[in-house]
């Protein structure tokens, strides 16, 4: 069971409980509709509150709903991502690269699924895996998971990221935007390409250094299409390093050189949490070979890069 507690603002007095819920912390309209056929769900002052209930400035409002479980994934052998964050709604975890985030035909139990499940089995819990973001099996970095179904949906299109790439030539000017639409390419299942009748994709970024055969770049998403940030620079002829399906080679790293770095998040106790990840040995190994040394400060905000 999961208890979040209120206390009204003067600003707040006279709203509903539900435009409270919805309208100021952001509360999903079917999370309210179920807390409003549960006796205990919602109390003000320790007694039962109806959604249409006027508040009152200094009122204490209660919510309180179940951490619903489901069929349990199979608790992963021998895999492991550590975790970079967690409360009592969120948990963020460091994926390592060859490790899909759910399973599949061909990756049953080695996923993070599996990693949130062995986590889960130590604690004696039995929780759904909600990740609010999701990478491709060889990226790398943070992925926010949402510990239960009021978090998951608060954290809906509310968490942003900024990426790490390394990619091949040298990528004029210092910043930029891509807006071109990617669809599937024709015959294929899996590869992505800028086509006239894709859906639009937006790329933000900007340089971080330059060596002798890659630049580095900080990366914002507008738009979250597959492989958005792969197929963007290829079509511009800078390829990812190592991403041989959008025309790169494997000489120098075994995969593609894409690491979610930061993550910026609400809370529902209305705080915003960062969360930053280190590069991985893999990138770090070929920006010394390429001989690009990053600024201090090389993980970009978002006020700072709209």
């Amino acid at each position: 069971m999961r208890t979040l507690e209120f206390v009204i603002a003067p600003e707040d007095e006279g709203l509903t409980v539900e435009q409270f819920l919805r309208g100021r912390q952001g509360f999903p309209r079917k999370r309210v509709v179920k807390l409003k056929h549960d006796p205990l769900g919602m109390l003000r002052n320790g007694e039962h509150a109806r959604s249409i209930d006027l508040l009152q400035a200094g009122d204490r409002l209660t919510v309180r709903f179940a951490l619903e479980e489901q069929a349990p994934v199979p608790a992963g052998e021998g895999v492991f991502a550590p975790v970079r964050y967690e409360d009592e709604d969120v948990l963020v975890f460091d994926k390592p690269p060859e490790m899909p985030v759910h399973p599949s035909t061909r990756h049953y139990d080695d996923t993070l699924a599996n990693v949130y499940a062995s986590l889960c089995a130590e604690r004696g819990e039995q929780l759904a895996f909600r990740p609010i973001n999701r990478l491709d099996r060889d990226t790398t970095g943070l992925v926010v998971t949402g510990k239960n179904p009021l978090s998951a949906a608060f954290l809906w299109k509310a968490v942003e990221k900024e990426y790490f790439a390394l990619v091949c030539g040298q990528v004029a000017g210092e910043k930029g935007v891509i807006d071109l639409p990617i669809g599937r390419e024709d015959e294929s299942i899996i590869k992505r390409e800028v086509r006239p009748d894709g859906r639009r994709a937006v790329t933000h970024y900007q340089v971080l250094g330059r060596g002798r055969e890659y630049t580095a770049l900080s990366i914002r998403l507008e738009t979250g299409r597959t492989h958005q940030i792969r197929v963007h620079f290829s079509h511009l002829g800078h390829p990812l390093a190592g991403d041989t399906l959008y025309g790169s080679d494997s000489r120098y790293i075994g995969r593609h050189a894409l690491h979610c770095r930061a993550v910026w998040f609400p809370t529902l106790a209305g705080e915003t949490r960062r969360v930053e990840s280190p590069l991985p040995e893999d990138i770090v190994g070929l920006l010394e070979r390429d001989g690009i040394a990053l600024p201090e400060k090389s993980c970009i905000s978002f006020a700072e890069n709209p």
